[in-house]
């Protein structure tokens, strides 16, 4: 009992933390400013030791590995399967029931649809739960990125490929810059690999 109710502190604050952490980024400068810097005492002497691109590789590396664990171990798989399943039978007899025109079925489908509310609720929360946690790794990291490349951005160039060289400050597109694409490009594989070798998600 007494473990159990340690556990549950421990999650209450680490949910807590990972929560503040994504309103501070969001609301103010300041406060994501002050993550960068404190996370610069941590890790600031790798650009020292690599190429700025291959640090962003890295840290996708590394968010990639805890998200992958946090996933695995804070989501029933086996639960949202179902739920899945269970919701591509249900709109699989709706919608045959729209093309034979049979109102009653419809009917009973959609008093059913009422009922499986509270698991679709369920199901939702279970995968926000570890955006909560994901974020106690990757905002710091993010934020220190981001006040690296604002103070370094004159030397920060990188050669992609069919687009050329590109200094990582620019943005892409809307308000995505090139180091986040980077980040983002090296992630899908490093993420799938992690997936793949951890079984998560029915893969395997």
């Amino acid at each position: 009992m007494k473990n159990r109710n340690l556990a549950k502190s421990l999650d209450s604050l680490l949910l807590g933390v990972g929560t503040a952490l994504m309103v501070g980024i969001m609301v103010s400068e300041e406060f994501r400013h002050t993550v960068g810097v404190a996370m610069d005492a941590a890790i600031g002497w790798l650009p020292d030791i690599l190429p700025f691109h291959m640090v962003l590789f890295a840290l996708a590396a590394i968010t990639g590995l805890y998200a992958s664990l946090i996933q695995k171990y804070t989501m029933d798989w086996d639960y949202l399967k179902k739920q899945q399943e269970t919701m591509k039978s249900f709109q699989r007899e709706l919608r045959e029931a729209q093309l034979a025109g049979d109102k009653a079925r419809q009917q009973q489908l959609q008093n059913e649809q009422r009922a499986m509310l509270g698991d679709q609720s369920k199901m939702m929360k279970m995968q926000l739960k570890p955006m909560a946690y994901i974020g106690i790794v990757s905002i710091p990291l993010f934020m220190w990125a981001y006040l690296y490349i604002d103070l370094n951005s004159s030397s920060l160039n990188l050669n992609f490929p069919f687009w050329g060289v590109h200094n990582l400050s620019e943005t892409v597109i809307g308000p995505i810059f090139f180091w986040f694409y980077w980040y983002f490009v090296c992630s899908i594989p490093i993420s799938q690999i992690i997936r793949k070798a951890l079984n998560i998600g029915g893969m395997g």
